[in-house]
Formats: structure tokens, C-alpha cells, sequence
């Protein structure tokens, strides 16, 4: 086995260009382009189980159905990565499997392909989500415990520079196609899923060529490992009240918030008439918002404490479900969109830090709490995105599914309010 030498630029390089090739999934085709795509190429109504159903509550039961998929997985991958030595294998499957997905969305014209795009959807959303597993997994092995918060933000800003490049492309072919000889009005986004696959499998090879090799195992009972590790840590868990408390609030305000996110485009779409391009203007003034809310919310954790930072953005999320909710023109629209950027990038870094704050002892099992972590995270984004859903069709409005994430939020403040963090102020 050839050795790697640790903090080696060229390899730390090659793993962050993962999250640059990666990144453009969950932001122009998540994110941006396909629910609004999606919403305005099926009808209004489709057939499904004998019965039928609305198509926005058809699209958030898919986010939800991958998700779920990829929570259940979580264990197997999570063996796979820390016993099976096949970690890129695997991260290649799954790249293959997602950006394969992507192009795939490029046959996905119109209504008669309903279930073609819903399928190749999820599978896209599993890749991806399945990917990152393994890509986290070799942050420890590429470089020293000192390089990790350094590194990782490294992948994050190569992630968050890639997707907007590439999604600014599309939004200059969606809004001039004839730049490009495009007549057809479907043709520019379902080009610009296909060029999310290819951006993504092509710039993932760095990434192979770079990371050290596989060195399989033949290891057993993967599945029940991942698992083991899961069980353990929720025996250490529940022994550690506050955590268990930070992780239940975790749990209802996380999964409104990642429901907002994948939701919100189909939402103004529907209720508002946003068009392709319009949203895509939203979708990048978010992310460039959504960096300045990282920041001032940084500032008064250190200010503050952990628990109020965290605590004001689940308050400025319930104020965001209120206003959607008498949300009647674009403009408005504008604004709760600059309100979401503000809370969004704030209250998921300062999550992830605070829940490594909290655990009493960080020097082990550290990679199996943040698994149980992961699991959590996907699971809320189960649950979320299903409520939207049901609620959308029960109802018939997705106001009415707006509103009625409020509960989450609510829920998610009086646990969090709950959690005794006075040793964290200082450290915030």
C-alpha cells in the first residue's frame, strides 16, 4: 500500500474539488431549476396508487422517499466507510449513480415522462446524498486533527463558488436561449440538468485520482456494524441529557428548515407565478446572503452564547412561515427569501457546532456521534418535507403547508429553550 503523506496540498485540493463537483446537485438542480420544472411540466394532478395527487405534494413525497432511502443506507455506508475499506468505490458508484440521474433529467420533456423525471429525481438525490458519506469520511485520513475545521470549510467554499458558477451559466441560457440557438422552452433547463451531471462525474475524477486508494477489507456483517455504532451512540446519548434534549430540538426545527429549502421554488412557482429565471435570481441572492447570516450570526454566538443566537433564527424562521403564508407578490417574495438567506447558513454551522460543544467527551467515537448526527439531519428532512405533503394534499394549498411548519419551529424553541448550554457562552 503506497503511503500518503498527511496535509499533502495536492490531495486536500483534489477532495475539496468533490464538493465543487457535488454541490452543483443540491444547488441548481435541488435548489433552483427542477421543482419549479417539475411544477410547471406535469399536471396539476397526477394518478398514484389508484388515486390521484397533487403535483407539488407528489414532488416533496419524492424528497421525502430519498431521503428515507439514503437514512436507512446511513448505517450500511457508515460501515461500509470505517470497516469495509471501500470508501471509493463506493463514493464512485454513487457519483455514477447521481450524475448519470442528472442526464438522465434531460429526457424528462413532458408530461407523459412524469414518472421518468420523479425516478431518475430520487436516484439523483440519493447519489448525492449518498456520496457525502464517504467524502466526509476522508477528512481524518487525509489530513491532521489541527487541519480539520480549515479543510473542511475549504470543500464547503469550493462547493459554494462551483454551484454558482454553473448555475449562473443556466441562468443565462434560461433567460437568453437564443444566444445559444434554443427555441424550445423546456430545452434550457433540461440542458442544464444534463450539464449538472457532467460537471459532476467530470470534475470527480480529480478527486479520485487524488485520494489514497482503497485498501479492502473483508470485513462482515457491515450493516449490523453500522448499526452497533448508531445503538452505542444513542446509549451514550440518552446518558447525557442536555445533548439528547439539543438533539430532539435539533431534530423539529431542522426539519423545517430543510423543508423550506427544498420547498421554497416550487412554492413561489405555484402560489406566485415565479418564472425559471426569476427563481434562479432568488436562488443566488439567497447564497450570497445566506454567507453574510453565517457571519453576523457568528458574531453574536460569540456575543451571546450558543442557545440565544440559535434560538433568535428558530424565532426569524416562524416569522419566515407566517409571512409566506400572506405572501401576495414577488417583491414580498424578495424579501422572505433575503430573510431565509440570513437564518439559513447560520443555523445549520452553528448546529454542528454546538452539538460538538455539548458532548463531554470529544476524544471518542467522535465519527459515530456525528453519523448518528448525519441520520438525525436526513431523518428531519424525512418528516418535514412528509408533512408538507400530506398537509398540500389534504388541504389542497401549500400555504396551508407553510403554516403548518410553524409547529416544528415551535416545538424545536421550547426544547431548545430547555438546554442548559451557561458553559457554552464563553466558547460560543
Amino acid at each position: 500500500m503506497p503511503s500518503f503523506e498527511l496535509n499533502d496540498k495536492r490531495v486536500i485540493n483534489g477532495w475539496a474539488l468533490f464538493d465543487w463537483a457535488n454541490s452543483a446537485y443540491f444547488l441548481v438542480i435541488a435548489t433552483a431549476i427542477f421543482p419549479t420544472y417539475y411544477a410547471s411540466v406535469t399536471p396539476d394532478e397526477i394518478r398514484f396508487l389508484g388515486g390521484d395527487i397533487s403535483n407539488t405534494a407528489l414532488y416533496a413525497y419524492a424528497v421525502s422517499f430519498a431521503y428515507l432511502l439514503v437514512a436507512v443506507l446511513s448505517p450500511l455506508l457508515s460501515g461500509i466507510a470505517d470497516y469495509g475499506g471501500r470508501r471509493k468505490y463506493f463514493m464512485k458508484l454513487f457519483t455514477a449513480v447521481g450524475s448519470v440521474a442528472c442526464i438522465a433529467l434531460f429526457f424528462f420533456a413532458n408530461e407523459d415522462l412524469v414518472w421518468l423525471g420523479t425516478t431518475m429525481f430520487i436516484l439523483a438525490t440519493i447519489g448525492a446524498a449518498g456520496g457525502i458519506v464517504f467524502y466526509n469520511a476522508y477528512l481524518p485520513e487525509i489530513v491532521t486533527e489541527d487541519m480539520y475545521d480549515k479543510v473542511s470549510a475549504k470543500g464547503y467554499i469550493y462547493g459554494y463558488f462551483g454551484s454558482v458558477l454553473l448555475l449562473i451559466f443556466c441562468l443565462v441560457m434560461i433567460l437568453k436561449p437564443e444566444w445559444f440557438g434554443i427555441s424550445s422552452s423546456t430545452l434550457p433547463s433540461r440542458i442544464s440538468f444534463a450539464l449538472v451531471g457532467v460537471w459532476w462525474i467530470g470534475f470527480a475524477q480529480i478527486t479520485f485520482r487524488r485520494l489514497p486508494p482503497d485498501v479492502p477489507v473483508r470485513a462482515k456483517r457491515l450493516f449490523a456494524k453500522g448499526v452497533q455504532e448508531l445503538v452505542m451512540v444513542w446509549g451514550k446519548v440518552r446518558q447525557q441529557p442536555r445533548v439528547l434534549r439539543f438533539l430532539v430540538a435539533f431534530f423539529f426545527y431542522m426539519a423545517g428548515v430543510q423543508t423550506v429549502i427544498y420547498l421554497a421554488t416550487i412554492f413561489a412557482q405555484s402560489e406566485l407565478n415565479f418564472g425559471s429565471a426569476e427563481l434562479i435570481g432568488v436562488v443566488l441572492i439567497l447564497q450570497l446572503v445566506a454567507m453574510l447570516g453565517a457571519w453576523v450570526f457568528a458574531r453574536v454566538s460569540d456575543r451571546h452564547g450558543n442557545k440565544l443566537s440559535l434560538l433568535i433564527q428558530i424565532g426569524i424562521w416562524m416569522l419566515i412561515c407566517v409571512a409566506a403564508y400572506f405572501v401576495q407578490d414577488k417583491m414580498q417574495f424578495y424579501v422572505i427569501a433575503a430573510f431565509v438567506g440570513m437564518v439559513l447558513g447560520g443555523i445549520q454551522s452553528l448546529s454542528r457546532s454546538t452539538y460538538a460543544k455539548l458532548l463531554e467527551d470529544r476524544s471518542q467515537d467522535l465519527t459515530s456521534y456525528f453519523s448518528f448526527y448525519d441520520v438525525l439531519f436526513k431523518v428531519s428532512l424525512v418528516a418535514g418535507s412528509f408533512i408538507f405533503g400530506f398537509v398540500d394534499q389534504v388541504t389542497g394549498g401549500m400555504r396551508n403547508s407553510v403554516l403548518a411548519l410553524i409547529v416544528l419551529f415551535v416545538v424545536g424553541m421550547i426544547l431548545m429553550w430547555t438546554v442548559d448550554m451557561r458553559d457554552l457562552r464563553r466558547a460560543g
